[in-house]
């Protein structure tokens, strides 16, 4: 008999139970740190990626997907009858667009003068045009764009990225929420959870106004000696308690994330303190605007943290004047310019600044809402939910400049020609981080889980949007 077998079937098996403890201690104490930035599968055409996350489902046909048919036949029944979340559109009545399109940049790429510093950069831009998604309502919809299917409980895309990858500035987490101080939008904290992989990887929330982490600096002023010796006793005790507990992921990642914040106390201020910027570059995000300051605020902050390591940056938009602003059920018109003049100079504003740094290249920046809208109208003006089609932008990273892909129908309520699927675009993302989004995996409850989950939704690499 082998001395494992005799551990199992002595005592009652308490021997095995003592060995599985002692075995779970030496790996514990062998494993590297999750922070530690890993290699790429293959080699990887972005290191970060900044996700602009328009809450609300912006409207396609008012912004990226010229109809001119909507015009034509504004206010006729549309023959097909649409798929609604709301009441208000029983007449399926179509409704023209307010928005003038116009080509832009060499490009000649289309877009509407509600957004004229995003069509400034147009010749920087990879627009889809056939993206859908599998839900109208705006929490399984913002769910999906953020975890990879409607269900809550799955790791965030971030998430995933952390994970996979690591941080490359050992003083700043690897995943940074940046949302309006006033509040959360729709859906909050589940669009940035870590769920079942490890809890060093959930995005890590940094705020724009006053101090950028509650509680980051102590109450009192300590001299730094003092303090070093403070945080080494401190994980000198962590690290023996972790030792009584083996394989409790949530202790070890409370340990790691507050030796994390220790070193954000020593290093990271100088990183967080977008007031260092030159009065130019605080100009070019629309800094001295109140309708403009906040979101470029968030950007400017996304700039920064990308310079200096982060991977991914997830940027929310403002709660006011709601908390899914790009919400246009009451009207296309009022309601879609004023959201846009929030968002559309500090957007362009990255994008002009990522480049102008040498950073574009490197870094993917995504500008999505969750669904698109209705070519009928609601209420005679406004728009509700479309999951059918939806546009989205792409700059930097390795992606086409200045190129269109994909298309709607005549009215844009469904995309019919080179259509992307959610899945489809977390897929090419991973892809342009140098990874395979089959082999990116984590077992959980008995199966290896992955973003894509390909077996179900049948994910791929859109290959056609790169350069």
């Amino acid at each position: 008999m082998d001395r494992r077998s005799f551990l199992r079937t002595s005592a009652l098996g308490f021997g095995a139970l003592a060995l599985d403890c002692l075995l779970a201690r030496e790996a514990g104490a062998a494993a590297p740190s999750p922070f530690t930035p890993r290699p790429a599968g293959f080699a990887p055409a972005a290191k970060a990626v900044i996700l602009l996350m328009q809450s609300g489902g912006p409207s396609q046909m008012d912004l990226f997907d010229p109809k001119p048919e909507l015009g034509r036949f504004d206010g006729k029944v549309h023959s097909e009858r649409v798929e609604m979340f709301q009441k208000g559109s029983e007449a399926n009545r179509l409704l023209g667009s307010p928005w003038r399109f116009a080509p832009r940049g060499q490009c000649g790429m289309e877009l509407s003068d509600a957004i004229p510093h995003l069509a400034g950069v147009a010749d920087e831009l990879t627009l889809v045009r056939s993206m859908h998604t599998e839900h109208n309502n705006h929490t399984e919809a913002l769910v999906m764009l953020n975890t990879g299917k409607i269900f809550p409980g799955r790791p965030a895309f971030g998430s995933w990225v952390s994970y996979a990858l690591g941080t490359e500035n050992q003083n700043l987490p690897a995943y940074v929420v940046l949302r309006d101080p006033e509040g959360y939008n729709t859906s909050g904290t589940l669009l940035w959870q870590n769920a079942w992989l490890p809890a060093v990887h959930r995005g890590t929330e940094v705020s724009t106004q006053g101090a950028p982490l509650l509680n980051l600096h102590p109450a009192q002023p300590v001299a730094a000696e003092s303090r070093r010796a403070q945080l080494d006793l401190l994980a000198r005790l962590n690290r023996e308690h972790q030792r009584a507990h083996p394989g409790e992921p949530d202790l070890e990642a409370r340990i790691r994330n507050y030796e994390l914040a220790a070193r954000m106390q020593l290093a990271a201020a100088a990183t967080l303190d977008w007031q260092r910027e030159s009065p130019a570059t605080q100009r070019l995000y629309g800094l001295e605007e109140k309708v403009t300051r906040g979101y470029g605020l968030r950007c400017l902050m996304a700039r920064r943290l990308v310079e200096s390591g982060v991977r991914f940056v997830q940027v929310f938009p403002p709660v006011k004047p709601q908390f899914q602003p790009w919400d246009t059920h009451r009207n296309v018109d009022t309601e879609l310019a004023e959201i846009a003049g929030y968002t559309d100079l500090p957007s362009a504003a990255l994008i002009r600044d990522l480049k102008a740094r040498g950073l574009l290249e490197s870094t993917i920046v995504v500008w999505a809402g969750e669904f698109g809208r209705l070519p009928v109208s609601q209420n005679g003006l406004g728009r509700d939910h479309n999951r059918n089609a939806f546009s989205l932008l792409l700059a930097g990273g390795g992606f086409r400049r200045g190129h269109i892909h994909g298309a709607t129908d005549e009215f844009g309520y469904r995309a019919v020609k080179d259509k992307v699927s959610v899945p489809d675009l977390h897929a090419t993302l991973l892809h342009q981080f140098g990874l395979d989004h089959t082999r990116v995996s984590f077992p959980h409850h008995g199966r290896n889980e992955t973003l894509t989950d390909a077996e179900v939704t049948g994910a791929r690499v859109v290959h056609e949007l790169f350069a």
